[in-house]
C-alpha cells in the first residue's frame, strides 16, 4: 500500500501550484470518491464525470484552500452537492419514488395504491406556496433550480449562512404542514432533497 503525505502537507503544497501535489491527491482520493460515487449514482460513467468534477473545483480553487479544515470532508461536499444537484438537474424524483417505494415493502402496496404522484407534488408546491416571498424565492433557487448557498447568496445579496437558514426554516415549515395533512415524510424527502 502506498503511503502518502498528509493532507495538510499535500494542500500546503497545492496552495503554491504544485502540481505532483494535485497528482497526489488524486491517486489518493479518486478512487474513494469514484465509490461513493458510483453507490448513488449506479452508474460508472456517471461516477467517473463526479470524480473529474470535484478534481476541477479542486484545482479552480487551490489557492483559498484553508489546511487546518479536513481536506477529505471538503472533497467529500462538493461530491455530494454535484450529486444532489445532478437528482435535481435531471428531474430523477419519480424514479427515487419509486425506488424508495419498494425498498421500503412496508409501505410499498398503500402508499403506491393510494397516490397520485401528481397531486402530491400540487399539495407540496400548495404549501411551498405559503412561505414568506423571500424564503420562498431562496428555496426555490436552491430545490427546483439546483443552486448552490453560494450562487443563491450572490444572486439575492445575503450571507451564505442567512441563505442556509431561510432554507433550514422553509424546510421545517414544509416537514410541519405534512404532517398536519398526513402526508408520509418519505414524500417530502423524494420531492425536494433530490
Amino acid at each position: 500500500m502506498k503511503l502518502f503525505p498528509g493532507d495538510i502537507e499535500l494542500v500546503e503544497r497545492l496552495q503554491k501550484g504544485d502540481v505532483e501535489a494535485f497528482d497526489l491527491i488524486y491517486e489518493k482520493y479518486s478512487g474513494k470518491l469514484y465509490a461513493f460515487g458510483l453507490k448513488y449514482l449506479k452508474s460508472t460513467e456517471e461516477a467517473e464525470e463526479l470524480v473529474q468534477s470535484v478534481f476541477l473545483k479542486l484545482w479552480e480553487n487551490y489557492k483559498i484552500l484553508k489546511k487546518e479544515l479536513s481536506f477529505k470532508s471538503y472533497l467529500f461536499t462538493i461530491a455530494y452537492n454535484d450529486i444532489c444537484k445532478l437528482f435535481r438537474k435531471r428531474n430523477y424524483r419519480q424514479k427515487f419514488i419509486d425506488d424508495t417505494l419498494y425498498e421500503n415493502s412496508q409501505f410499498s402496496s398503500e402508499i403506491e395504491e393510494g397516490i397520485d404522484y401528481q397531486s402530491v407534488l400540487e399539495q407540496v408546491e400548495q404549501i411551498v406556496n405559503k412561505l414568506p416571498e423571500k424564503q420562498k424565492t431562496i428555496f426555490l433557487k436552491s430545490r427546483k433550480e439546483g443552486k448552490s448557498t453560494k450562487e443563491i447568496a450572490e444572486e439575492v445579496g445575503l450571507s451564505p449562512g442567512t441563505v442556509d437558514n431561510y432554507i433550514s426554516e422553509s424546510l421545517k415549515f414544509i416537514r410541519s404542514r405534512l404532517r398536519k395533512e398526513n402526508m408520509p415524510v418519505l414524500l417530502l424527502f423524494s420531492l425536494f432533497f433530490i
